[in-house]
């Protein structure tokens, strides 16, 4: 057997001293919180961020294609999306999807209230696996019946609330043109994105509307929205696809039409690293504090061993043993509160954010086995790395002094 291994294991949590006990039930503590407060805090951000991207990419896609020009307002100049373009973006495997838009600026007026709201004209291309998701009332527009397409919108909660309008409702929209005018519609979906600047920004209707208003050509679109398969590829499919266009044309990312949510989004990173870098020096600290009143406490042993002929690398090791002993037991019941406040949260979303300010009704919760294992590697790693130093104390102790100390 081992003789380091066998003494380590003798005096780990054993010790007949309550002060010596304390010491380490606290070291355990807090290991055990900092590893629970990193594996949330990478759950939640990472989480956080996925829901807020998907809300975003899940109503305007992820690259929009858009004629090329100095038109710089809502109202995207016409263009004709031609056959070879289009046979491009269907040859490009990293492309989930695409489908043509086209957006006018509106007022709603109803209940005595107006509202300024950009018109979103789509056709039965539309992929509405998304909106589904959200809807709170109601439905989709049906495109088979092209008569009553031309009357169904789709509104956002913010909307709905604000003109005091259900599912049913009729009210009139008046299109900005000159002379403007107006058209009637019934709400036959009431959504909920949880992002203002989208669900305070938009209703969803047939693209024929915006067709025939502005006097376009059966074949004229304002623009076309693509959901690729992989968001971490973004950057390099979205350049994939501008290089691939003609040059009447221009393509920009998610990321460059909604810059603020994104460098938002970027900046969690940044408070994650330092979180983390906290609660991994609060174990630390925890830690060295336990080695040193332990080799305090044992220094009578330490002087036997030396007296026996145990050299200092030997008797730092079984300190060592026993920090990796604790450090274990730390990160086991660090696991187990970690995971299980993840898991119990995914499941009941106990845990509740204020929409308005997050985009989210409740903190969300995204686990990876790579970042639990990493996050538990380091840990160990660091603290074990860590303890070399109060370790080398033992160096220090005179075997003469040390059997007298008392």
């Amino acid at each position: 057997m081992n003789f380091e291994y066998f003494i380590a294991g003798r005096i780990a949590i054993k010790s007949e001293r309550t002060f010596s006990k304390l010491i380490v039930r606290i070291a355990i503590a807090g290991v055990m919180l900092s590893l629970a407060v990193m594996i949330l805090s990478i759950a939640i951000i990472k989480g956080f961020k996925t829901e807020i991207q998907d809300k975003v990419r899940g109503y305007l896609g992820d690259v929009q294609i858009t004629r090329y020009d100095l038109n710089n307002s809502f109202e995207h100049s016409p263009f004709v999306f031609d056959a070879e373009t289009n046979k491009k973006l269907k040859k490009n495997p990293e492309i989930d999807y695409y489908y043509p838009f086209a957006t006018k600026p509106a007022i709603l007026s109803a209940n005595n209230e107006i509202e300024g709201i950009n018109f979103k004209g789509i056709d039965k291309t539309y992929n509405w696996d998304y909106i589904k998701k959200h809807i709170i009332s109601g439905t989709i527009i049906d495109f088979r019946d092209s008569t009553a397409a031309m009357q169904e919108l789709l509104i956002s909660s913010y909307t709905a609330n604000r003109l005091k309008l259900k599912t049913g409702d009729d009210f009139i929209m008046y299109f900005v043109q000159d002379p403007p005018r107006k058209r009637k519609f019934k709400i036959v979906g009431i959504y909920d994105i949880g992002v203002e600047d989208i669900d305070k920004g938009f209703v969803l209707g047939n693209l024929n509307i915006v067709k025939r208003l502005n006097n376009w050509k059966s074949n004229e679109i304002g623009g076309v929205e693509i959901k690729i398969k992989d968001f971490t590829k973004l950057k390099t499919v979205a350049d994939q696809i501008y290089d691939n266009l003609p040059s009447t044309l221009r393509s920009y990312s998610i990321k460059e039409n909604f810059p603020n949510i994104f460098t938002w989004l970027g900046l969690l990173d940044v408070n994650t690293k330092v979180l983390l870098i906290l609660m991994l020096i609060v174990g630390v600290i925890n830690m060295v504090t336990a080695l040193l009143i332990m080799i305090l406490e044992r220094t009578n042993m330490i002087g036997m061993l030396k007296a026996f002929g145990a050299n200092n690398f030997s008797i730092m090791k079984i300190f060592l043993y026993n920090a990796a002993y604790l450090i274990g037991i730390g990160l086991i019941l660090g696991n187990i509160l970690g995971l299980g406040l993840g898991f119990l949260q995914q499941s009941t979303h106990i845990f509740k954010l204020d929409q308005s300010s997050y985009f989210l009704a409740y903190a969300p919760i995204e686990f990876h086995f790579m970042d639990v294992f990493l996050l538990n590697l380091v840990t160990i790693v660091v603290c074990l790395t860590v303890l070399i130093i109060p370790s080398l104390l033992i160096s220090k102790v005179s075997p003469l002094k040390a059997i007298r100390f008392k």
